[in-house]
């Protein structure tokens, strides 16, 4: 270090200081570029350029070669925390290796940087979301594990450095319909706000430790999400303690003037948006934001609050250190798509299968089966592999290629798509000769569903009705004309479902069909672990984190964002397959439910435990769920809520106790101002391999109830 150096040019220095000398040393012009996505260089003073959008929500997305991992619903359906974070760990180690890569070729621009605008820990509330996908399911609990683990996977552990950031988005209530996000007010019950869309975020913010936040585009109660001060000042500063820095979604700036009427110009709107907590502007304004302040709208003090925080996160990066003092600079570019991560990849998505139905024992196949017919649009199709906001490599094995690496030479395959992917003018007399493929082959796979041209962000799925989103839950009228000519010609048939969301088939076409397996977008690997599963070299274990509804028909109106109807928790009707569901090749028991104490006061933690066993013949892996219900409360809670889980793997005739822990936080009520409090009350809880009442389905495992459980003692008032 040179003599007499600036301040914020010395490592030694707490970043706090460090920060505060640079933004001293900027000018006023300087400071305005700090806080674009696209943060300009100030060669005077040593700052390069940066571009603060990159993404990496199942892999490093949009930069070449990457890992490809299952898409987030698919690692949901994994109900695997541990598992979640080594894929982040794998990512940000791919992120950091190819950002310095591109640094020494003197690239700086989109999707080099190391803040990563993931997870989407926005709530699953509706099949015909696109962006579901993107998502950790329906369910607050599961996606706050999964959320917290990635997060913490993604910036490391190091007290000094964060190895990349994390961008929990979108806050907050948002989820559709794509063809509204920058218009719609969404306007939750105030009970719904605290009990399903902020539970998620906040334990992103104050257990994942996330350095950055992504607001929204819409709307909430009339106040756009970018510029919304309960959400980004009271709410997530003053009560979370946030103090990373808030980005706004792309464009955002531009719509709270020329879309939702909350300022006159894009001046004014830039102006409102930092004021309220908006630190770094994605397609923002350097103009506008000139603007403001040259006409007093805003001033330099406010602004410096944004130049701080974003100055602060690539600090906190090591963006401005030697690299032989950041730990994360050494990571070599070996580790992109390495044999490791290949791996992990393959294991990531052979645990996000779900078995859904295997009637007569037909699943696993014999690996002597002499005629196999794969049909279906999407079995050859390297996008049904991808999902959205994807990397690339030359290592992606479609479905179709992994069944045909599973048979020899002497086994005859034949493989024909049979329908159209999208809905076209597909009547019974053009209907694919496939469809008598049962009468000629010992077993038909059935490859159907989605791909990322039907369903995903407003814009990108280009064969959406609704710019992104689907309009009904099943499958394309081409494709069920297609499995309903097939089903009804005889033969035995396995439907593999690919797509990020439930998929419904009807009732006729479900009744025909001996087994069923949901593989989500299950990344490069998939086509491996699709064979994998359905020639039994490996047992599926996955669960849906989401409801599989009979059809729309179930389901309130897309724009609303009450929760009553909605998602397992809130749905009274008989759904096709529930949340929490998964068969597998062997069977569970569940025995000795022991609880503690059970009359608990309310600031008693209450431990739950069970002994699980593997009573078939086969390796497994079980799923067990915790679930409980206030059957006194005061306030409004849900029919049944995931409290516990816990995803295990158990040889034949293995046992083993599972203790659950349930906080008081997680079995309080809360009210319209988002107050928490546990009261006295029976309290039922259910332990076992599925969701209640969906035990008659679950031929490989076993619900049991453990009874009811009291609170005692005055009601405790606990942070909300």
């Amino acid at each position: 270090m040179k003599k007499n150096s600036p301040t914020y040019t010395d490592h030694r220095q707490p970043i706090s200081l460090r920060v505060k000398d640079l933004v001293s040393r900027l000018t006023l012009s300087e400071k305005v570029g700090c806080i674009l996505h696209e943060s300009e260089a100030v060669p005077r003073l040593g700052i390069p350029e940066y571009n603060f959008w990159s993404e990496g929500a199942h892999g490093v997305a949009r930069a070449g070669k990457a890992t490809v991992f299952p898409q987030t619903i698919g690692l949901a359906a994994t109900f695997d925390v541990a598992l979640v974070k080594r894929v982040a760990v794998a990512i940000s180690d791919e992120a950091r290796a190819k950002h310095h890569a591109a640094v020494k070729r003197g690239y700086r621009g989109l999707y080099s940087g190391l803040t990563l605008w993931c997870p989407n820990v926005n709530i699953f509330r509706d099949p015909r979301w696109g962006r579901g996908q993107e998502t950790f399911g329906e369910d607050p609990y599961l996606t706050s594990r999964l959320g917290v683990a990635f997060i913490r996977g993604l910036q490391g552990n190091h007290p000094r450095y964060l190895k990349t950031i994390a961008t929990p988005k979108h806050f907050a209530v948002h989820s559709g319909p794509e063809s509204q996000r920058h218009t719609l007010n969404a306007t939750p019950d105030l009970i719904d706000l605290w009990q399903t869309y902020l539970p998620a975020f906040k334990a992103c913010i104050q257990e994942g430790g996330a350095h950055s936040i992504m607001a929204a585009y819409n709307l909430i109660g009339g106040t756009p999400c970018c510029a919304n001060p309960v959400l980004l000042q009271q709410i997530l500063r003053k009560e979370w303690g946030f103090s990373g820095f808030v980005v706004t979604d792309c464009g955002a700036i531009y719509s709270l003037h020329a879309r939702q009427g909350a300022a006159s110009s894009v001046a004014e709107a830039s102006a409102l948006a930092i004021k309220r907590g908006s630190d770094v502007h994605c397609g923002g304004s350097r103009e506008g934001i000139s603007e403001a302040l040259a006409t007093n709208l805003l001033t330099e003090a406010e602004l410096d609050v944004a130049v701080t925080r974003a100055l602060t996160a690539r600090f906190r990066l090591g963006c401005f250190d030697p690299p032989a003092q950041v730990p994360y600079t050494k990571i070599p570019t070996s580790v992109v798509a390495c044999k490791k991560h290949m791996k992990l990849s393959l294991e990531a998505a052979r645990k996000s299968i779900v078995l859904l139905k295997n009637e007569n024992g037909l699943l696993p196949l014999s690996k002597q089966v002499q005629k196999i017919h794969i049909v279906g649009p999407t079995a050859a199709s390297i996008e049904a592999l991808l999902g959205n906001y994807h990397g690339l490599n030359e290592r992606l094995i479609t479905i179709l290629e992994g069944i045909v690496a599973k048979v020899d030479a002497a086994q005859r395959v034949i493989y024909e798509p049979g329908a159209l992917l999208t809905d076209g003018p597909l009547g019974a007399q053009k209907l694919h000769g496939s469809v008598d493929a049962g009468k000629i082959s010992d077993v038909v796979i059935a490859v159907v569903g989605n791909t990322p041209l039907l369903e995903g962000e407003e814009g990108d799925a280009i064969g959406s009705p609704l710019d992104g989103d689907r309009d009904d839950i099943g499958l394309p009228s081409s494709q069920e004309a297609f499995l309903r000519a097939l089903t009804s010609r005889g033969g035995r048939i396995v439907v593999v479902l690919t797509g990020g969301g439930a998929i419904s088939l009807p009732n006729d076409i479900l009744e025909k069909v001996e087994a069923l397996v949901q593989v989500w977008y299950p990344g490069q690997a998939g086509g491996t672990a699709v064979a994998d599963v359905l020639f039994g070299d490996y047992n599926p274990g996955g669960r849906l984190p989401v409801t599989v509804y009979e059809s729309v028909a179930q389901l309130p109106a897309y724009d609303d964002y009450r929760m009553r109807g909605r998602t397992y928790r809130y749905f009274e009707g008989e759904p096709q397959f529930s949340f929490g569901f998964g068969l597998s090749y062997t069977q569970f028991r569940y025995r000795k439910l022991r609880i503690s104490p059970r009359s608990p006061a309310p600031t008693d933690n209450v431990t739950v435990s069970v002994d699980v066993e593997n009573i078939g013949d086969r390796t497994g892996d079980e799923v067990a769920q915790l679930y409980l219900r206030l059957e006194e409360a005061s306030a409004p809670v849900p029919l049944r809520q995931l409290t516990a889980f816990s995803r295990i793997s158990l040889r034949p005739g293995e046992r083993q106790c599972i203790k659950f822990v349930i906080e008081p936080q997680q079995r309080s009520v809360v009210n319209v101002k988002g107050s928490r409090w546990v009261e006295p009350g029976e309290i039922s809880v259910w332990v076992g391999g599925c969701q209640p009442g969906s035990e008659e389905r679950a031929k490989g495992s076993t619900s049991i109830r453990g009874g009811s459980f009291s609170a005692r003692g005055s009601v405790t008032e606990i942070p909300r």
